[in-house]
């Protein structure tokens, strides 16, 4: 596997990347040796946060895990993206493509999915045309966690959503 670490707020100390090498390299037994892993650790106050991302063909693997310690934040990462692993396997393996990624070993092994997706309940509504301000007051007022919408200046469907800190963000497609 090859690391790019970096720091935003925190220097990376020996110590830090030889811990995320250590502790992340463990997902070695999963991935071809010539995956790229995306690791950015950061402080902001007494929150300790390690981003991972690990893009594979078609596919992005992500975590982010925050903490009091980042080398707690570090254990808690690793355990989090072998989980993923473990319960998307077969949704992240096309036989035709993405196989190449990953380890023959994780290829053909199989786990038990602990959970498959499942979607037990549609909703249907009619979308209104609105501002991104008015469709996070929308939001609040229904009690959700995001909205869709369609965006009055664009007329393209949108998204909504609250982040961490009170802040929304607002999802948009390309063109």
């Amino acid at each position: 596997m090859k690391f790019t670490i970096v720091g935003k707020n925190i220097e990376v100390t020996e110590g830090l990347r030889s811990a995320v090498e250590d502790k992340i390299g463990k997902l070695e037994k999963y991935f071809a040796e010539d995956t790229e892993v995306h690791v950015t650790l950061s402080v902001e106050k007494e929150r300790q946060k390690i981003e991972v991302t690990i893009p594979v063909k078609g596919n992005i693997i992500r975590s982010e895990q925050v903490s009091s310690d980042m080398y707690v934040s570090i254990d808690l990462v690793e355990e989090i993206i072998e989980r993923q692993l473990k319960k998307y396997k077969n949704k992240l393996i096309d036989k035709k493509q993405a196989a190449s990624c990953f380890k023959q070993e994780f290829v053909e092994k199989d786990y038990l999915e602990d959970e498959e997706v499942q979607i037990i309940r549609t909703k249907k509504f009619d979308i209104k045309p609105m501002y991104p301000e008015d469709a996070c007051v929308q939001m609040e007022l229904l009690g959700h966690s995001f909205f869709v919408f369609c965006n009055a200046e664009t007329d393209q469907v949108n998204v909504v959503y609250k982040r961490k800190g009170n802040t929304y963000g607002l999802i948009e497609p390309e063109n």
